[in-house]
């Protein structure tokens, strides 16, 4: 494929990146936890968050100043019904009638409400009495939408833990408990079309098996990958597997169609001295590099090319909640409105700042090229038309180099499926793809082909890969 002037390729380059940026980032959420003292006003949290690239916003209540202030925002917001609230909407369905007249009726569509949550993690509760009431009270809130003519606009579900799944390792193990509860919350999910939502933290992962090589697969930095053997799949982040882990067992149960929404996740940036894995440089990794994946659409490999609607934990520290340090640092912003540390969330930057990533293990080795390059147009270097990967560099290195390079804000829709570069349909194509894309877009400086020494010049097209 012909090669267009440097110019030219520069500026479809800037058009398609100020295009993709200018899209709605609609997975892209966060959770609004409300356990604080301490907490800005609604009205500047809602100019906070329209300042930001976040879409969705997760409450854990229905507080009617934060869903006034996001009114006329365009921001979908997410609203709960606590777990106390779940007998009375099971047992009486004019509960449910006057729970939907107070809280959404008054406020949609102006506030864009987009989901209820009924109650939080009660399949893992352990009170049997919720368990078996979980469903009849969301059955009676979709009645509720149903009678004022908001069911086929709001949809209805409950947010669960990882624990809700019997197996999760590997990933294609993935099944839940077969109680009838259990059926029939998958049920409803299917008939009404509403997401099953999840609440997975590699955190929690790491700290169960704190190892070096654990904590690189969950902060999606270069590791030697986990071979599903069943599948033959190599995951490369904790994220992607437990995820996948869910996909497995919906699909199990014949749900192959039931939308997966991450209700939670996140990293505490700080902890008490006995707590292992809290730590700024880890939470900025998790949340930074959890941006880059998803702005990739490089997908999970059970679901490949779409990126799974996901809210952050959390907006702000919330200084009122029980427990060691950690519950209570896991806020992107503070409550002045700086941030905690950047994860490239704000619009008014030039390119996301998605955390560097570690480079090979070597004494003098370099680290991925810095975000804030700029794309105006230098003198190529002889023999360096184009940056590819070097021979032999592991698929974990493929697949960081792909995430880092698309979560940079380059145009990655051509590596999709029915994209003029999905073929070959390869990790080795499409990483080489978006590195190139990424180095040219770049200035075409030395530095930004280097993707922690595992990247090379080459002066002639290489035929395997698409270039364009």
């Amino acid at each position: 494929m012909a090669i267009p002037p440097l110019a030219t390729l520069v500026l479809l380059v800037v058009l398609s990146q100020a295009s993709c940026f200018a899209n709605s980032q609609s997975f892209i959420g966060v959770n609004y936890g409300q356990v604080a003292d301490n907490l800005p006003q609604p009205s500047a949290t809602a100019k906070l968050l329209q300042s930001t690239s976040i879409e969705k916003v997760r409450l854990y209540g229905t507080d009617p100043a934060i869903i006034g202030a996001l009114a006329n925002t365009g921001i979908g917001i997410v609203i709960g019904a606590a777990n106390g609230d779940i007998p009375a909407l099971a047992n009486d369905p004019n509960f449910a009638k006057n729970w939907v007249n107070a809280n959404v009726v008054p406020f949609y569509p102006s506030s864009k409400i987009i989901l209820i949550t009924v109650g939080n993690e009660v399949m893992t509760s352990g009170e049997h009495d919720l368990m078996t009431q979980l469903l009849p009270a969301m059955q009676n809130m979709q009645n509720a939408l149903n009678a004022v003519s908001l069911g086929g606009k709001i949809k209805v579900s409950s947010v669960h833990s990882m624990a809700v799944l019997k197996s999760s390792e590997p990933p294609s193990s993935g099944s839940f408990d077969p109680s009838d509860e259990m059926k029939g919350i998958l049920g409803f999910n299917n008939a009404t079309g509403s997401p099953f939502a999840i609440n997975p933290y590699p955190y929690f992962a790491y700290r169960s098996d704190p190892r070096p090589e654990t904590l690189a697969f969950c902060l999606f930095q270069p590791n030697a990958g986990r071979l599903d053997t069943k599948t033959q799949i190599k995951y490369t982040n904790m994220f992607d597997a437990q995820v996948d882990a869910v996909r497995s067992a919906l699909n199990s149960f014949g749900y192959k169609n039931v939308e997966i929404v991450v209700a939670e996740t996140g990293w505490p940036y700080k902890g008490d001295s006995n707590e292992v894995g809290p730590s700024i440089e880890n939470a900025k990794a998790y949340n930074g590099n959890l941006i880059a994946h998803l702005r990739s659409l490089v997908g999970t490999p059970l679901m490949p090319g779409i990126s799974v609607d996901t809210y952050l934990f959390a907006l702000y520290d919330e200084d009122l909640k029980p427990g060691p340090t950690s519950e209570r640092a896991f806020g992107l912003f503070k409550s002045d409105l700086s941030m905690n540390y950047d994860v490239g969330l704000s619009k008014s930057s030039q390119t996301p700042a998605a955390p560097k990533m570690p480079a090979a293990p070597s004494p003098n080795a370099t680290v991925v090229p810095s975000p804030n390059a700029t794309v105006t147009p230098s003198p190529k270097p002889d023999k360096a038309n184009w940056c590819i990967p070097k021979s032999g560099v592991s698929d974990a290195q493929l697949q960081a180099n792909l995430d880092y390079a698309c979560g940079q804000g380059i145009d990655c829709r051509p590596i999709q499926p029915g994209g003029a570069c999905f073929e070959p349909n390869t990790l080795a194509a499409h990483a080489a793809y978006a590195m190139n894309v990424y180095y040219q877009n770049s200035n075409r400086s030395p530095t930004n082909c280097d993707f922690s020494q595992s990247a090379t010049f080459s002066s002639n097209n290489p035929s395997e890969y698409c270039y364009f």
